[in-house]
């Protein structure tokens, strides 16, 4: 099986920033990566990938305040996320695969007013 963990998520004040990260146990984000999330009640939306030639697109809610970055050597992939708002609260899931896809369990961020 392949393993993706999120990390970094939490509670934050608006206008603050936190820093996510997805580690795999093998290669899975050369190819193609992203983030994902889903708030209660609602379904889940993407927030940002990236490709594997490193051209990114973002959901018009987050464009200009997240940034989807990878180190493929150590296969991780991060979500900075900052200005956040409290409609940023949501699980947020990261996903990669060659092949296929693979998911994370989520990471919760809460963002309070």
């Amino acid at each position: 099986q392949v393993q993706l963990v999120e990390s970094g998520g939490g509670l934050v004040q608006a206008g603050g920033s936190l820093r996510l990260s997805c580690a795999a146990s093998r290669s899975i984000f050369t190819i193609n990566a992203g983030w994902y999330r889903q708030a209660p009640g609602k379904p889940r939306d993407l927030v940002a990938t990236i490709n594997s030639g490193g051209s990114t697109n973002y959901a018009d809610s987050v464009k200009g305040r997240f940034t989807i970055s990878r180190d493929n050597a150590k296969n991780l992939v991060y979500l900075q996320m900052n200005s956040l708002k409290p409609e940023d609260t949501a699980v947020y899931y990261c996903k990669g695969g060659i092949r296929r896809d693979y998911w994370g369990k989520g990471i919760p961020v809460t963002v309070s007013e």
